[in-house]
């Protein structure tokens, strides 16, 4: 059998790859005629799952081989279809027992005064006529093995491309939303509710009114208190990991390769820090910017679901 095709996910690293496509090549290699269908959906791993024909068994191996020298991830499919052309079965007479049986038949109707059966009746003895399938050679073998294995790695080079220009458009849409996620940590940083000043204002003006509706209220308890809350509602953390999410996402994304469980990892943690936003959020326009973050957050992730 030929050797596989020399790229590999090594030779690939800078490419970044949907799981998604599909792809069909043709072949033939003298009275045979095969064609191989290819299909990638998403999955954990590598699962290679093959379809072949009778007498094709010896393919597995090297099959498996070259779908794994090529891909990752992803749940794969593998249908051969083959057909031979012309006669597949050799028909032989058993002369020398029709001969017997038809001399044996002749004295038979001799000694009973009847008519002789015909040719066809006596053909229609078992063992007369000899059915067999034609012999293939160890060289036809041979050859049919590497022509159908050349088939598979044309449809999986074309597998291959187009795998490889999802991925590129599937770039495209996340670096999108890796810079609207980007625009909404920027515009949190930005909100005058999270100014020190703002929220020392608002909680002195809290802590007043509290003293001119209890004046036995212990102050400094409620300073205490006061600097809890604040210290609560302080959500600089959580913009400083998304941020460095963000960075860390839009380095996998451009430097490419097999990045697809990083990337939802990421999600992740971009989801986590959302949540936590809206849970430490003092203003409406800090909470709306959390929603608006996990809505992104889901769509991001719903992308890299796709990513090798």
């Amino acid at each position: 059998m030929t050797e596989p095709p020399p790229s590999s996910p090594e030779a690939r690293a800078s490419v970044l790859a949907s799981m998604t496509a599909f792809a069909r090549a043709s072949g033939s290699d003298g009275r045979w005629r095969f064609s191989w269908e290819v299909r990638s959906v998403n999955g954990k791993g590598l699962d290679l799952r093959l379809r072949l024909p009778p007498g094709c068994e010896d393919l597995e191996a090297a099959v498996r081989a070259r779908a794994a020298a090529m891909l990752v991830r992803g749940s794969v499919s593998a249908t051969l279809t083959a057909t031979r052309e012309g006669e597949d079965v050799a028909i032989r007479v058993n002369e020398a027992g029709l001969e017997s049986l038809m001399r044996a038949v002749r004295r038979t109707a001799e000694k009973l005064d009847a008519p002789a059966p015909g040719l066809d009746a006596l053909l229609a003895v078992k063992g007369i006529i000899e059915v067999a399938e034609v012999e293939e050679s160890a060289e036809e073998r041979h050859a049919r093995c590497d022509a159908c294995l050349a088939a598979f790695d044309v449809a999986l080079a074309e597998l291959v491309d187009m795998r490889e220009r999802e991925g590129r458009a599937l770039q495209s849409i996340l670096l999108a939303r890796l810079d609207a996620i980007s625009a909404l940590v920027e515009g949190a940083e930005r909100l005058p509710e999270r100014m020190v000043e703002t929220i020392r204002a608002r909680l002195v003006e809290q802590v007043r009114a509290l003293l001119d509706a209890a004046p036995q209220l212990d102050p400094e308890r409620l300073h205490q208190e006061a600097v809890l809350i604040a210290t609560k509602a302080d959500v600089r953390e959580e913009l400083d990991r998304l941020a460095a999410h963000v960075a860390a996402a839009r380095e996998l994304l451009l430097a490419g390769g097999p990045v697809g469980r990083r990337l939802d990892f990421l999600a992740q943690e971009f989801n986590r820090e959302a949540n936590t936003l809206c849970s430490k959020s003092n203003a409406v326009a800090l909470t709306q910017i959390g929603l608006d973050l996990k809505l992104l957050v889901d769509q991001f992730r719903e992308q890299v679901q796709n990513l090798e």
